[in-house]
């Protein structure tokens, strides 16, 4: 088929602008390994620069977590996993995701944050001790 004059120069024939239905591949689009959070001593792992000159911290290993008991956030140690309703065998194997729910030092927290997305495990306490 023949390109016309008005697509080369970014037009259709019509006159609507012309969109290539090819996208630039970009390293931002780049997916990645799935990394599962594991109960142990605290390790995370650089993964690239982002846009802006910045880093992206994914977390391997956790130890504590920012737990918010309705008034201000406290650091504090991650005991056991209770329940992990993302798989059955996340329990047993420890592994925290979002909406697991961990036993701490002041009672359960439910986890609200990605921990291998964003690189800190942050909770809502649920339940005191």
């Amino acid at each position: 088929m023949a390109k016309y004059h008005e697509e080369i120069k970014g037009r259709t024939p019509t006159g609507a602008k012309f969109i290539p239905r090819y996208k630039v591949k970009k390293k931002c689009h780049l997916g990645g390994d799935e990394i599962l959070v594991e109960l142990r001593d605290r390790e995370r792992k650089i993964v690239r620069r982002t846009k802006g000159g910045n880093k992206k911290f994914k977390l391997r290993f956790a130890t504590y977590a920012n737990v918010f008991d309705g008034k201000n956030y406290k650091k504090v140690k991650i005991l056991d996993v209770i329940e992990n309703k993302a798989h059955p065998l996340y329990e047993r194997r420890k592994i925290i995701t979002k909406g697991a729910i961990i036993k701490t030092e002041i009672g359960l927290a439910k986890v609200t944050s990605r921990p291998s997305q964003h690189g800190v495990v942050n909770a809502i306490l649920i339940q005191k001790s």
